[in-house]
């Protein structure tokens, strides 16, 4: 085979692996920016802000701010909940740990069967709908952070397939311009068919 149809062959295979690249980077691209989005929207939609600078500076164990939410908590202090780590943070440093002291360490399922088992109780029906509420919002600030991670993956995935059409672009450039310099009549395998021959 002529050396410079095979160089030829190389570059086209590559400008088309580039031009797939280019495509799946576009279309990651765009899911990155469609689940931000709609993250971002659906979050801002609930109205949800965390607590004041003020309340993590005067946080105390019993109280609506523990000691133990402040790492992840009070970074985030006075502002809207609109992104994917944020909905993570409040769901697991803040819900939870009020619904912990809320249920007296049982989940829902456990005080929903207890509920039923007593349905005179109106104490623990009303924590029960409580727990409903909490577990449920908490669930659904959870499936936010998920998709955030989702489409945050989608965006680092874009970078990497235009980063690997962008080099593949230029191999396929100095390919091209190796063709060029090859002699028509220069044979891919020729110095072995040469070597060879010699050492027989």
């Amino acid at each position: 085979m002529p050396r410079r149809t095979f160089d030829l062959i190389v570059s086209s295979a590559g400008l088309l692996i580039a031009a797939i690249l280019i495509i799946a980077g576009s279309l990651l691209t765009w899911g990155y920016n469609y689940v931000g989005d709609q993250v971002h929207n659906q979050l801002a939609a609930q109205q949800i802000f965390f607590p004041s600078a003020a309340a993590f500076k005067n946080a105390k164990p019993g109280t609506e701010i523990t000691p133990a939410m402040r790492p992840y908590l009070e970074r985030y202090a006075g502002q809207q909940l609109l992104s994917g780590p944020q909905a993570e943070a409040y769901a697991d440093h803040f819900i939870a740990l009020h619904l912990q002291r809320i249920g007296g360490g049982k989940s829902y399922a456990q005080l929903s069967g207890e509920s039923l088992a007593n349905p005179n109780d109106r104490a623990l029906a009303a924590t029960v709908q409580t727990m409903f509420q909490g577990t449920t919002l908490r669930g659904l600030l959870l499936e936010a952070y998920a998709f955030a991670t989702i489409g945050s993956l989608a965006g680092w995935g874009a970078v990497l397939a235009f980063c690997g059409a962008f080099l593949l672009v230029v191999l396929t450039g100095l390919g091209v311009l190796h063709a060029r310099r090859v002699a028509p009549e220069d044979e891919l395998f020729a110095a072995r068919a040469t070597k060879r021959s010699e050492v027989a």
